[in-house]
């Protein structure tokens, strides 16, 4: 890990919430409080004021907080925020002052992950690649201390963002959109497969396909490749199908997905120089245990040609604790 922090100390209760296109998660901490947690399917909600309010209405009088902390998937680049797969726009001042706080923190979601990361521990993350491999090129890396870290993560959008050194010490978290970055093939079907999509969304971005609608839009470019007719209409589908093998197209589905968020990652790792370490969060990845480290994940994520040993030592890991953006937000009010 880039280094251990010790966990903040928070007096009173703080609202953390995030907010992502499929759920809002909100949680309440503080020294004298009871922690609760709370996930909302945020299609039920036409605002993130009425999700926010939802939660709030569990909250006894006595521990309404005045401080909150928001992470949000969609760039934060002023007052007016608009998340990107939700229908929600909202002014940070006016959500401040309708909840009555007295101080309200919103940052991108992703940029609350990388927060989390000096905060976990071994047992939050699982390595992928192993240094007791044969293959050193789908195996092994070693972080190196305080280098710059990566984080990326598939949802229902793909979020990216990592850590560099602050000139003072610690760590600076990075904000930005690279899950719309566009997406490159590594051999002919994957060439079909991003043709296939062209003609539907112009050009293809790594979250049109590394993402939660990125696995239904893979399944039906496959389909559409073989010949076949789809029969799944969900990402859990897909993947619960091709972990317990009932259906090999929804397999291959899911190894192309492992395939791209390799690359993905890959290239992130370079853009960054991440000698810290890759770091995968988000809904769907956590979730797929053994079979990201059996995939080409890891192979796809080290071959870029000459830089290929570059690559070779960058470790890879996947982000298993349950809530990381709470630990990232939390830090704001320690910092």
């Amino acid at each position: 890990m880039p280094y251990r922090a010790p966990p903040p100390t928070i007096e009173k209760p703080l609202l953390l919430a995030d907010i992502g296109g499929t759920n809002a998660r909100f949680s309440l901490i503080g020294e004298g409080v009871s922690e609760r947690t709370l996930v909302l399917p945020s299609a039920r909600f036409s605002s993130l004021d009425a999700a926010t309010q939802e939660f709030l209405s569990t909250i006894p009088a006595e521990h309404r907080p005045r401080h909150a902390a928001f992470a949000v998937a969609g760039p934060v680049m002023g007052d007016e925020v608009t998340l990107t797969n939700l229908s929600w726009r909202f002014s940070i001042a006016k959500l401040k002052d309708t909840l009555g706080l007295a101080r309200l923190e919103v940052i991108n979601d992703f940029t609350a992950v990388a927060l989390a990361i000096p905060q976990l521990s071994t047992i939050d993350i699982q390595r992928i690649g192993s240094t007791a491999g044969l293959n050193t090129s789908i195996t092994g890396g070693t972080m190196i201390t305080r280098m710059p870290v990566a984080v990326l993560g598939p949802g229902s959008g793909l979020g990216v963002s990592g850590l560099i050194l602050a000139p003072g010490g610690g760590w600076l978290p990075l904000s930005g959109e690279g899950g719309h970055v566009l997406l490159a093939p590594a051999d002919d079907r994957e060439s079909d497969i991003l043709r296939c999509l062209r003609r539907e969304f112009g050009p293809v971005s790594a979250e049109r396909v590394v993402s939660g609608p990125g696995l239904i839009n893979l399944y039906h470019a496959l389909c559409s490749l073989d010949g076949r007719t789809p029969t799944q209409t969900a990402a859990a589908d897909i993947t619960t199908a091709a972990l317990n093998g009932s259906c090999p197209f929804c397999r291959e589905t899911l190894e192309v997905f492992a395939s791209f968020l390799g690359n993905v990652a890959g290239n992130l790792a370079l853009t960054l120089g991440a000698r810290g370490g890759v770091y995968i969060a988000g809904g769907i990845v956590p979730r797929l245990g053994i079979f990201l480290e059996r995939s080409a994940f890891r192979r796809r994520f080290v071959e870029k040609g000459p830089q290929q040993s570059y690559l070779e030592a960058i470790p890879s890991f996947v982000i298993t604790h349950p809530h990381p953006a709470f630990l990232g937000l939390a830090s704001l009010f320690s910092q």
